[in-house]
């Protein structure tokens, strides 16, 4: 797991090549391990790996040495996560685009990783009318209360009164910035900051000491829609990063709720059009949690078997490859790339023997790439 975790890292690192890369380099080589020692031929193979990124690959891997590198990052980034670390969070895990790091700081809430503890976001103009303002903080009180995780980005205006209604609530509430996790922006929001510290996380896929980046903000936006059951947007103009968020999360086949507003109200004017385009009308705080109470619940199945593993079963009578891969698999979630160390096999045959397995229902994948005898 730590020597599959240093990967990770370090493909993070190698500029040109972002999460969906990433993403790419997992499916085809089973592990990013492997995927560090992958021949040039190989790496073309990989849909997107022209040939300067590929030199770049190979100009990267000979100056950076992973299992070093991750002891010096992590003097400076005590805490992230990596996909095949089992905190990483599940509905984040599950997007086209998932941070390779993800960075926290706060509190953190097992169940919320896990998706037991649904969390909804909510997005909106740094210019909100009085009107906005109020039922952004009405809506997150309410949510608040019924236990909901309140998700946003820090900002000033809409995202600024969802935490901090959240957070005078006794509720939890999870920021997403667009710099690292040890920087505040906008600064006015230093004693929301520390709040937030408090009870829920500050999250970022930027390292420590990372200073706002125009382009850090929208893309940031796919993270909180990631994270999120649901995405509420409170006013919007019709060029607005809350509705990069909105259109993200129907991507994500999340659903997408709307505070309608008036036609004389500029900011109002994105979510008229989202509305015309499908997205759901809030009509009031009881209207909303009854439309999320219909959400459906996700399979806690695989979730409770990651704390109360089967009892050992007997060796099935299997093919002699298949019985190594199966043998490698411990009694509780194992990492891929465990795996293909106790069997002594190549990542492609493990992975192949894997899928195998899944088929005959002798093993169960479940999210980062760990997998459980059934």
């Amino acid at each position: 797991m730590v020597a599959e975790r240093a990967f990770w890292l370090a493909w993070s690192q190698i500029s040109g090549i972002g999460p969906v890369l990433i993403k790419r380099l997992q499916q085809q080589f089973g592990t990013l391990a492997a995927a560090w020692q992958a021949q040039p031929s190989q790496l073309g193979q990989v849909d997107g790996f022209g040939q300067n990124i590929v030199q770049k690959v190979l100009q990267e891997r000979s100056r950076l040495d992973p299992e070093t590198f991750l002891q010096e990052h992590s003097s400076k980034n005590p805490n992230f996560w990596t996909p095949v670390d089992p905190e990483y969070p599940r509905l984040l895990l599950e997007t086209p685009s998932p941070p390779p790091v993800l960075y926290y700081r706060g509190v953190v809430d097992p169940q919320e990783n896990l998706g037991i503890r649904p969390a909804v976001g909510i997005v909106g103009t740094r210019e909100p009318s009085d009107y906005g303002k109020r039922w952004t903080r009405k809506i997150s009180t309410a949510l608040a209360k019924k236990g909901f995780t309140v998700v946003s980005g820090m900002a000033q205006g809409i995202d600024t009164e969802a935490h901090r209604a959240c957070v005078d609530a006794g509720g939890r509430t999870l920021a997403v910035v667009g710099t690292g996790v040890d920087l505040i922006y906008p600064p006015r929001n230093r004693n929301l900051y520390e709040d937030i510290q408090k009870q829920g996380l500050v999250l970022s896929e930027y390292p420590a000491g990372t200073q706002p980046d125009r382009s850090h903000f929208p893309r940031r936006n796919r993270i909180i829609a990631g994270l999120s059951r649901a995405v509420l947007v409170m006013e919007a103009p019709t060029k607005s990063g809350a509705l990069i968020t909105a259109n993200v999360a129907n991507d994500f086949c999340r659903d997408v709720y709307v505070l309608p507003g008036s036609l004389d109200n500029p900011n109002a004017i994105g979510c008229l059009g989202l509305l015309s385009r499908g997205a759901h009308v809030i009509l009031n705080e009881g209207h909303l949690l009854e439309m999320l109470g219909d959400i459906p619940q996700l399979d806690t199945t695989e979730q409770l078997q990651l704390f109360d593993p089967p009892p050992s079963a007997p060796i099935p009578d299997l093919e002699p490859e298949l019985k190594q891969v199966w043998s490698a698999i411990a009694s509780e979630p194992t990492a891929f790339d465990v795996i293909v160390q106790q069997a002594g096999l190549a990542a492609g045959s493990v992975s192949s023997a894997l899928l195998h397995l899944e088929l005959m229902g002798l093993v169960s994948q479940l999210p980062g790439m760990r997998y459980l005898r059934c």
